[in-house]
Protein backbone atom coordinates (compact mmCIF):
# COMPACT_ATOMS: atom_id res chain seq x y z
CA UNK A 1 0.00 0.00 0.00
CA UNK A 2 3.14 2.12 1.09
CA UNK A 3 4.53 1.88 -2.73
CA UNK A 4 0.95 2.81 -4.42
CA UNK A 5 0.93 6.13 -2.64
CA UNK A 6 4.21 6.79 -3.33
CA UNK A 7 3.89 6.39 -7.25
CA UNK A 8 0.56 8.42 -6.65
CA UNK A 9 3.00 10.84 -5.34
CA UNK A 10 5.73 10.93 -7.56
CA UNK A 11 2.63 10.93 -10.67
CA UNK A 12 1.23 14.06 -9.06
CA UNK A 13 4.50 15.94 -8.68
CA UNK A 14 5.23 15.44 -12.48
CA UNK A 15 1.54 16.32 -13.81
CA UNK A 16 1.72 19.49 -11.72
CA UNK A 17 5.13 20.28 -12.89
CA UNK A 18 3.96 19.47 -16.58
CA UNK A 19 1.27 21.71 -15.90
CA UNK A 20 3.21 24.48 -14.97
CA UNK A 21 5.98 24.55 -17.57
CA UNK A 22 3.20 24.69 -20.21
CA UNK A 23 1.73 27.57 -18.08
CA UNK A 24 5.15 29.71 -18.40
CA UNK A 25 5.51 28.82 -22.35
CA UNK A 26 2.34 30.30 -23.07
CA UNK A 27 3.10 33.31 -21.20
CA UNK A 28 6.97 33.75 -22.74
CA UNK A 29 5.60 33.06 -25.95
CA UNK A 30 3.18 36.34 -25.61
CA UNK A 31 6.36 37.95 -24.12
CA UNK A 32 6.81 40.93 -27.07
CA UNK A 33 9.18 43.24 -25.11
CA UNK A 34 12.96 43.89 -25.46
CA UNK A 35 12.52 42.13 -29.07
CA UNK A 36 12.92 43.91 -32.43
CA UNK A 37 10.55 43.10 -34.65
CA UNK A 38 10.86 43.79 -38.76
CA UNK A 39 8.07 44.91 -40.87
CA UNK A 40 6.90 42.61 -43.59
CA UNK A 41 3.64 43.39 -44.19
CA UNK A 42 0.87 45.61 -44.18
CA UNK A 43 -2.47 45.39 -44.96
CA UNK A 44 -2.48 42.22 -45.96
CA UNK A 45 0.08 42.80 -48.59
CA UNK A 46 3.88 42.03 -48.32
CA UNK A 47 6.40 45.63 -48.29
CA UNK A 48 8.06 46.42 -51.34
CA UNK A 49 11.04 48.66 -50.63
CA UNK A 50 13.01 50.35 -52.80
CA UNK A 51 15.88 49.92 -50.47
CA UNK A 52 15.80 46.82 -48.54
CA UNK A 53 18.25 47.65 -45.70
CA UNK A 54 15.68 50.17 -44.74
CA UNK A 55 13.73 47.62 -43.12
CA UNK A 56 11.34 49.37 -40.62
CA UNK A 57 11.07 47.78 -36.89
CA UNK A 58 10.57 48.46 -33.42
CA UNK A 59 11.17 47.65 -30.20
CA UNK A 60 9.54 47.78 -26.57
CA UNK A 61 11.29 49.01 -23.56
CA UNK A 62 9.55 47.56 -20.18
CA UNK A 63 11.78 50.18 -18.34
CA UNK A 64 11.02 52.97 -19.07
CA UNK A 65 7.35 52.14 -21.29
CA UNK A 66 9.06 53.25 -24.79
CA UNK A 67 8.79 51.95 -28.23
CA UNK A 68 11.91 52.98 -30.27
CA UNK A 69 12.38 51.96 -33.94
CA UNK A 70 12.94 52.95 -37.53
CA UNK A 71 9.91 53.57 -39.71
CA UNK A 72 12.46 53.27 -43.02
CA UNK A 73 14.75 55.97 -42.81
CA UNK A 74 13.18 58.51 -40.24
CA UNK A 75 13.53 57.10 -36.80
CA UNK A 76 10.31 57.11 -34.12
CA UNK A 77 9.89 56.62 -30.77
CA UNK A 78 7.48 57.29 -28.26
CA UNK A 79 6.09 55.86 -25.02
CA UNK A 80 3.39 52.78 -25.21
CA UNK A 81 0.94 50.64 -22.55
CA UNK A 82 0.75 46.94 -22.77
CA UNK A 83 -1.64 44.30 -20.81
CA UNK A 84 0.55 40.80 -21.59
CA UNK A 85 -1.73 38.97 -20.24
CA UNK A 86 -4.60 39.60 -22.74
CA UNK A 87 -2.69 40.75 -25.27
CA UNK A 88 -3.46 44.34 -25.45
CA UNK A 89 -1.32 47.29 -26.53
CA UNK A 90 -1.40 50.98 -27.33
CA UNK A 91 1.13 53.04 -28.93
CA UNK A 92 1.08 56.70 -27.91
CA UNK A 93 1.80 59.62 -30.65
CA UNK A 94 5.53 59.83 -30.51
CA UNK A 95 8.15 61.68 -32.28
CA UNK A 96 9.58 61.51 -35.63
CA UNK A 97 12.59 62.67 -37.48
CA UNK A 98 11.51 64.17 -40.93
CA UNK A 99 13.96 63.01 -43.77
CA UNK A 100 12.81 62.99 -47.61
CA UNK A 101 12.85 59.37 -48.09
CA UNK A 102 12.15 56.83 -51.30
CA UNK A 103 9.99 54.68 -49.29
CA UNK A 104 7.55 57.05 -47.76
CA UNK A 105 4.21 55.70 -48.23
CA UNK A 106 5.29 52.79 -46.15
CA UNK A 107 6.89 54.78 -43.34
CA UNK A 108 3.58 56.66 -43.27
CA UNK A 109 1.41 53.17 -43.48
CA UNK A 110 3.59 51.29 -41.16
CA UNK A 111 3.42 55.10 -38.30
CA UNK A 112 -0.66 54.71 -39.05
CA UNK A 113 -0.60 50.91 -38.50
CA UNK A 114 1.26 51.34 -34.95
CA UNK A 115 -1.08 54.17 -33.95
CA UNK A 116 -4.32 52.05 -34.60
CA UNK A 117 -3.52 48.88 -33.42
CA UNK A 118 -4.96 48.01 -29.80
CA UNK A 119 -4.59 44.29 -29.43
CA UNK A 120 -1.54 41.70 -30.90
CA UNK A 121 -1.12 38.20 -31.60
CA UNK A 122 1.86 35.78 -31.96
CA UNK A 123 2.10 32.52 -33.98
CA UNK A 124 5.90 31.40 -33.72
CA UNK A 125 8.23 34.04 -34.61
CA UNK A 126 5.44 36.38 -36.43
CA UNK A 127 3.55 39.35 -34.57
CA UNK A 128 0.85 40.78 -35.72
CA UNK A 129 -0.50 44.03 -34.90
CA UNK A 130 -4.56 44.39 -35.36
CA UNK A 131 -7.44 46.91 -34.72
CA UNK A 132 -10.40 45.36 -32.74
CA UNK A 133 -11.33 41.67 -34.43
CA UNK A 134 -10.29 42.97 -38.37
CA UNK A 135 -7.17 41.93 -40.25
CA UNK A 136 -4.13 42.29 -39.22
CA UNK A 137 -2.99 46.38 -39.63
CA UNK A 138 0.32 44.75 -39.85
CA UNK A 139 2.86 41.87 -39.31
CA UNK A 140 6.43 41.85 -38.33
CA UNK A 141 8.85 38.68 -37.89
CA UNK A 142 11.41 38.68 -34.88
CA UNK A 143 14.85 39.90 -35.97
CA UNK A 144 17.32 37.44 -34.79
Amino acid sequence: MKKLHNYVLILSVLILAICCTAKTADKNSNDITGKTWKLIEINGQPIQLKNPKNNPYFKLNMTDMRYEGNAGCNGLGGTFEIKQDIMRIKFNQGISTMMACDDLEIEQRFTKALLAADNYSVSGKILSLNKAKMAPLAKFVLQE
